[in-house]
């Protein structure tokens, strides 16, 4: 079926049943003391930002238990560390302040969902509070919050994503080295790569990936 055969709209209404009393009452637009428990052990969220010009945007944060920190009960913030240097989420914030950010932890099946308005600062104390041994960041999200809930974790369970038995093999997927690769000749920068090629690239970002953090 292709998008232009589908329905213009949908009733969701007549779909869905209201959320229950207590899962609305569970929104909350302040942090509360189980909230704060859950951040000071969280080492991974999703962003999702988006802007007019730009689009919309989903990238992973992580670091340390705790590296998003509660300012006070209604503001957190999360340093920015060397990624690809794209910086979408910021370029998207500038433009538009809304974001939203869905923590993941590892074993547990629920996620903790922030939603609110972001900002980027280079306050030299909320950076050096933000440092990770003898890094500190160049910048920091501050996040003042909307909405704050914690969510079922159904699709976890969906996904089997911690059990053992759906880790996935390395060796059946393309390796970073040969999608480099396969790119660059796609696009004309560089011909056939050859295995020890390969093979130098996924060293590299192997490397990389674990050990060029900060």
């Amino acid at each position: 079926m292709h998008v232009s055969d589908l329905p213009p709209a949908v009733d969701l209404d007549s779909l869905y049943d209201p959320p229950a009393e207590r899962i609305q009452k569970a929104v909350l637009d302040r942090l509360v003391d189980f909230h704060l428990e859950y951040l000071k052990v969280a080492t991974f969220f999703c962003l999702a930002t988006g802007s007019s010009e730009r689009g919309l945007d989903a990238s992973p944060r992580g670091g340390p238990p705790g590296f998003v920190r509660a300012l006070d009960e209604r503001t957190v913030a999360f340093a920015d560390w060397p990624g690809n240097n794209r910086i979408e989420s910021m370029r998207n914030l500038v433009q538009d302040d809304r974001l939203g950010m869905v923590f993941l932890f590892p074993g547990l099946e629920i996620f903790l969902r922030i939603n609110g308005r972001g900002r980027i600062s280079t306050a030299p104390e909320l950076l050096a509070q933000l440092r990770e041994g003898p890094r500190t960041p160049k910048t920091a999200t501050v996040v003042r919050i909307d909405e704050v809930l914690l969510h079922c974790g159904k699709a976890i369970n969906r996904a089997r994503l911690w059990d053992e038995g759906s880790r996935l093999d390395r060796s059946t997927l393309p390796t970073v080295g040969r999608m480099v690769t396969e790119l660059a000749r796609r696009d004309g920068t560089s011909p056939e790569a050859g295995e020890a090629q390969i093979a130098q690239i996924d060293a590299h970002y192997d490397h990389a990936v674990r050990h060029d953090l900060y």
